[in-house]
């Protein structure tokens, strides 16, 4: 019986595959079963998968009608739960890879500490090799500490797959179909419900920064679904009395709000002005909610934010204080 199900979704990437999936096969810790989602990938990706099974009996190889990351991570988690005796899953994205540590640290932690969840570092790479590494380090955070950081840290700690849950914080979870920025709407529910965090900075998964794909993506409102997830999160945080969530939900509301207003100036369709218009709403509600934090000091410092929110503000401002001095000098 294996201990952990390793799930890789799969769409449109047969240049890289090979690389991921070897990286898993290599792994210390060999107590896995290996979960590869065939999104109705068009190239050459689901005989890949095929050849894989015949030759390793722990993957096991789902075809789908192509449903997005989503459907194919939830697939994974639906065979694993109904399958596999594994207690714990992981994700890797088909395109990355990870070091041959990766499971054998994330399931030491979680061991030593009764942690139901361990996250590792990870590095951006076009396909580098794995920095050096000192003696292995780790320790226990919050949910607050881990998720809502008081010091600025380069991971980003929604994104799901460098870390190992436990099977049963998704019991109730799935992520959500049809959504961009599926991570923001689903792995927070699961840093709660774990309760505590086992962490370690050492980069052991590689994420893959595809040039040319950073270079041809073109923003459409599907971009938006990012402001959804985060006002989940602030629903979440009222709901459970949070105030340190609620703050950093908040602050991450004003500055996505205001990016995705610079990302719809540019986008090149009739209905960009009601679009502009109701994001410039949504950052004033941002920015009201903002009022109960300590957000200000930054946001005064940001003026540009304000004045995107409030686009004729400054100017009857300057307007006002011009006129009362051109009728005090008559």
């Amino acid at each position: 019986m294996a201990a952990i199900s390793v799930i890789v979704p799969i769409y449109k990437v047969e240049a890289f595959l090979h690389r991921c999936v070897d990286s898993i096969l290599a792994q210390t810790f060999a107590d896995f079963d290996l979960v590869l989602v065939d999104d109705g990938s068009p190239d050459s990706c689901g005989d890949i998968c095929e050849e894989y099974a015949r030759k390793d009996g722990r993957i096991h190889v789902i075809h789908q009608k192509n449903g997005g990351l989503s459907a194919a991570r939830n697939t994974g988690i639906d065979w694993a739960q109904d399958n596999s005796g594994s207690r714990w899953l992981a994700f890797v994205d088909s395109d990355d890879w990870v070091h041959p540590d990766f499971l054998l640290r994330l399931y030491t932690m979680v061991q030593e500490t009764g942690c139901h969840l361990s996250a590792c570092g990870y590095f951006r790479t076009e396909g580098g090799d794995f920095p050096e590494m000192g003696a292995p380090e780790y320790r226990v955070l919050s949910a607050d500490d881990y998720y809502c950081p008081d010091e600025t840290r380069e991971d980003v700690p929604a994104i799901a797959w460098n870390k190992l849950y436990h099977k049963s914080l998704f019991d109730t979870l799935r992520y959500p179909m049809g959504k961009l920025h599926e991570d923001e709407f689903t792995t927070y529910l699961a840093v709660y419900r774990a309760g505590k965090v086992a962490v370690t900075r050492e980069p052991l998964y590689a994420y893959y920064q595809n040039p040319v794909g950073i270079m041809l993506s073109r923003w459409t409102p599907r971009k938006l679904h990012i402001l959804e997830a985060t006002e989940n999160q602030i629903a979440f945080a009222r709901e459970n009395g949070n105030k340190r969530l609620l703050k950093k939900a908040v602050g991450q509301y004003i500055c996505s709000t205001y990016e995705q207003i610079g990302f719809a100036k540019r986008w090149d369709d009739p209905g960009r002005g009601r679009l502009l218009k109701a994001l410039r709403k949504k950052l004033r509600e941002g920015l009201r909610e903002g009022k109960e934090f300590d957000l200000f000091p930054l946001c005064r410092e940001l003026s540009w934010v304000y004045e995107e929110a409030y686009p004729m503000k400054p100017f009857w401002w300057l307007y006002g204080k011009l006129g009362r001095r051109g009728e005090r000098q008559e």
